[in-house]
């Protein structure tokens, strides 16, 4: 089968610069990747017809031949970068880095075996606590202290992990690259395995006599007190952001912040609602019959509560502004007060005349009275 145009594979013109042809040959690539096309049988051919393509395209002296003597002017026998024809190139990629950067293009990795490390300054990682309070100190807001937990660069050798004066030297195994290449031969070609130095961590350096504090690693684990600022009326499970005083950052990286999550411990007698609280009063049921004014404990301290005459098992009443402080600061929420009527379960023989009689003004029959024992004495004289 005749080989097809390896501009017409690329979708470029004859006469595409060096970017346009780099640029359409990652658009195909990753359009026509194996792993991304696994029902197609023809994948892998169509992946290596692009390689092929930009093989010879990308290298002046290849794409000069091509111009003027066609697939004629290229020997595909020779491979890419040292592969079989068989792999159609795969072993090299042309102009890229390393089969790193085709795996970072689709993936988002940092190619095979480990990658290229970042040896840039990188943020440290925020952490995260749980932090309990009341419900009265949510309501006004409250300081707090943490004892955080945290990994910080170390205050004698400032983050470097060498003892004080003295060197800090290339690394020998990765030649400073914090990079060890090894080849690997595959049903595909050769392929180039990038991992991070072990001995430097990826950094490339290597401290010739490590800091005695922190064991040539730059950081420490303390134990760091923070205080934490809790708004009126947080509500349970808010988080609060405390910027810089999260784990350090590396090679000079910016340190990571604290998230804490404010949890509220149940209340006794209050609860919450929102910004409104609420709460259950039990009151006598001469006070719900005939009214009464009470004391009422609010989060707030003491306030009067009106009870209406003749309120009922189960009504509400409601105290403004006696709740929970808006979080924005402007007003508060609502109380509302649940009565429950306690019955006398004990009764002198004083209060129960003075029930019978009550009774009797609203047309029931007093038990001792109308009850169906007494009814039957009635009947036989007794």
């Amino acid at each position: 089968m005749a080989k097809r145009d390896y501009y017409e594979v690329l979708g470029v013109s004859r006469d595409a610069n060096e970017e346009e042809i780099k640029k359409a040959y990652r658009q195909m690539a990753r359009k026509l990747h194996p792993d991304v096309n696994k029902d197609d049988p023809k994948a892998e051919e169509k992946f290596k017809e692009v390689n092929e393509a930009y093989e010879v395209l990308s290298d002046s002296q290849k794409r000069a031949a091509y111009d003027r003597f066609g697939h004629a002017g290229v020997d595909p026998t020779q491979g890419m970068g040292g592969g079989t024809a068989g792999a159609g190139g795969f072993g090299g990629f042309g102009g890229f880095e390393g089969f790193g950067d085709i795996f970072d293009m689709f993936f988002g990795g940092s190619g095979m075996g480990g990658g290229r490390r970042r040896t840039g300054p990188q943020r440290g990682a925020d952490v995260r606590m749980e932090m309990y309070i009341s419900l009265e100190e949510a309501a006004v807001g409250v300081k707090k202290h943490l004892e955080v937990p945290l990994t910080e660069t170390c205050s004698v050798c400032h983050g470097n992990g060498a003892k004080p004066g003295t060197p800090i030297r290339t690394c020998s195994n990765c030649g400073g690259t914090g990079q060890v290449k090894m080849s690997q031969s595959t049903l595909f070609g050769q392929f180039v395995n990038v991992r991070t130095c072990e001995k430097c961590g990826g950094e490339g350096k290597v401290a010739e006599t490590p800091c005695q504090n922190c064991n040539g690693r730059g950081l420490v684990r303390n134990r760091k007190r923070i205080e934490v600022n809790v708004p009126a009326g947080i509500s349970h499970g808010s988080g609060l952001r405390i910027p810089g005083a999260g784990e350090a950052g590396l090679n000079g990286g910016s340190t990571g912040d604290l998230i804490v999550i404010v949890k509220i411990r149940p209340h006794k007698v209050f609860r919450r609602e929102g910004d409104d609280l609420h709460r259950d009063l039990t009151i006598s049921f001469t006070q719900a019959a005939l009214g009464a004014r009470l004391t009422v404990d609010t989060l707030s301290g003491q306030v009067e509560l009106n009870i209406p005459e003749g309120t009922q098992s189960g009504a509400v009443l409601k105290l403004r502004g006696q709740g929970i402080q808006h979080l924005s600061g402007r007003g508060s929420g609502d109380l509302f007060v649940h009565i429950q009527i306690a019955t006398p379960t004990q009764l002198t023989a004083e209060q129960r005349n003075i029930l019978k009689e009550l009774a009797k003004t609203f047309g029931e029959e007093p038990p001792d009275e109308g009850g169906f024992f007494n009814k039957v004495k009635n009947a036989f004289g007794k």
